[in-house]
């Protein structure tokens, strides 16, 4: 068998690998062996490429491979899961930015015609605003850029008007790819629409942009393998493409919205209103109140938001899940889809509590039992349990499905302060005469309820 036999052979072992992944990263009993197939398949996938007789160098290759694992291992290790979404948006720019390099490369190596240089154009063009957009999204989450919408007057026609411009001039390139000097041109419209796409978007919509970033870097990835002519590339990509578009669907449906309002809509910018503010009274409660309501209800339900991923409270909610468990309370987490900062923060954080996975319940899941609960627990969460929702039409969340902490017998919010979330509305939950706020960081908060129902169980046994 000769070493074109073999690389072929490894390409499908590979390309069958990511699919068995994709299948069983869908459950939580299967995931990690999902993860370990997919390791391995793109570890079949390099091992296929290297043996490709195109390679004429293994020594910048094993000089990048070396760059790579030096600054990958420690992102791996230093960077805590709160911020898993800021890595996952990093990924996506080196991945595009990888794709448009090399589509660039094989433009002035090759000056493809036809087939070939629609799939090269189609494959910078994506690989380069993704790149610039996954920088923005990453400079929103980790809070560099403001993670309010930017935005000025005539925006959507300023950004239609320069992704027109690059469409236009990657269209003649594909007739005309000897015009190289429209390439840079082309190269940089590109860069700055990717900028501009993401700067008038708010935080409350970075789960969408997540995953659609997701789905440009595999379609540029999938172009690529056609530029290329690599068949492991084109099934990769498209499976990356495909589950990131998907996710995007689920996104949006979660939120009632549609892309072009995700995408134009500036979602998350500061409402203003015609009636003047009225400051309006609420209910707070120490941590030992907090506690004597929990050790006497029970069915108490979890709803973790962003606010727990910037306390980082989840090993702390870990602990009150044990406690009260042994107490015979009944412990739920409700899970909105567009909690966090990206598509399944709070379930990556709450598994690296290890937080029984059986306890997450999803939105459609949990919202019945509601009225059952005793005690509804908001911890950091805001637009997503917002009654305004389903209350207002003229609210700017009008429509979106939110959870039903509000039909509880008892709700406790733990918050900082009374700000609003990233919709910029005030949250009705926060009134009402069943409501408690617990003001204070939610690690905080949530370790000193812990410490009073051991204090308390502790009594009780003496």
């Amino acid at each position: 068998m000769t070493i074109d036999n073999i690389f072929p052979a490894l390409y499908i072992l590979a390309a069958a690998g990511f699919i068995l992944a994709i299948k069983w990263m869908n459950s939580p009993a299967t995931a990690r062996r999902g993860v370990l197939v997919g390791e391995l398949g793109m570890l079949l996938a390099v091992v296929g490429t290297l043996l490709r007789h195109e390679v004429v160098n293994y020594e910048w290759i094993l000089i990048a491979f070396f760059i790579g694992s030096a600054i990958g291992v420690p992102i791996a290790y230093i960077m805590p899961m709160t911020a898993v979404p800021q890595r996952t948006a990093f990924s996506h720019a080196c991945g595009a930015l990888a794709s448009a390099l090399i589509g660039t490369a094989e433009y002035y190596r090759t000056l493809p015609h036809g087939f070939v240089m629609t799939a090269l154009i189609v494959e910078t063009l994506l690989g380069f605003l993704t790149f610039t957009a996954s920088l923005m999204a990453f400079g929103k989450l980790q809070e560099i850029l403001p993670t309010r919408p930017m935005t000025y007057r005539g925006q959507n026609f300023v950004n239609l008007g320069i992704f027109g411009a690059a469409i236009v001039l990657g269209v003649i390139l594909i007739f005309h790819p000897e015009q190289m000097a429209l390439y840079p041109i082309f190269a940089a419209l590109a860069l700055i629409f990717g900028v501009l796409l993401i700067i008038p978007i708010g935080g409350a919509d970075m789960p969408t942009v997540i995953a659609l970033l997701n789905s440009y870097a595999g379609l540029s990835a999938s172009a690529m393998g056609f530029a290329l002519d690599n068949k492991l590339l084109i099934v990769a990509g498209a499976l990356d493409g495909s589950s990131g578009f998907i996710l995007s669907v689920i996104m949006c449906r979660a939120m009632n919205r549609s892309f072009s309002n995700v995408l134009f809509g500036a979602f998350g910018a500061i409402q203003t209103s015609a009636k003047k503010a009225v400051a309006r009274p609420v209910r707070s409660a120490s941590p030992e109140e907090a506690a004597e309501i929990l050790d006497a209800a029970r069915t108490v339900i979890v709803i973790p938001g962003y606010g727990m991923a910037v306390a980082q409270a989840q090993h702390k909610l870990r602990e009150l899940h044990d406690v009260l468990m042994k107490r015979g309370v009944d412990v739920k987490f409700a899970i909105h889809p567009v909690a966090g900062r990206m598509p399944g923060h709070m379930n990556v954080l709450l598994a690296e509590a290890d937080v029984p996975y059986d306890r997450l319940f999803e939105m459609d899941d949990i919202n019945p039992e509601f009225p059952r609960a005793d005690v509804a627990l908001v911890i950091g969460a805001n637009d997503v349990v917002n009654p305004a929702a389903r209350n207002d039409k003229t609210s700017p969340i009008a429509g979106m499905p939110i959870l039903n902490a509000c039909e509880a017998r008892t709700v406790m919010v733990i918050k900082r302060s009374m700000s609003p979330g990233f919709a910029g509305i005030d949250n009705e939950l926060y009134y009402l005469d069943k409501t408690l706020m617990l003001f204070g960081d939610a690690k905080a908060f949530v370790g000193s309820i812990v410490k009073e129902l051991n204090v308390t169980a502790g009594a009780a046994v003496h």
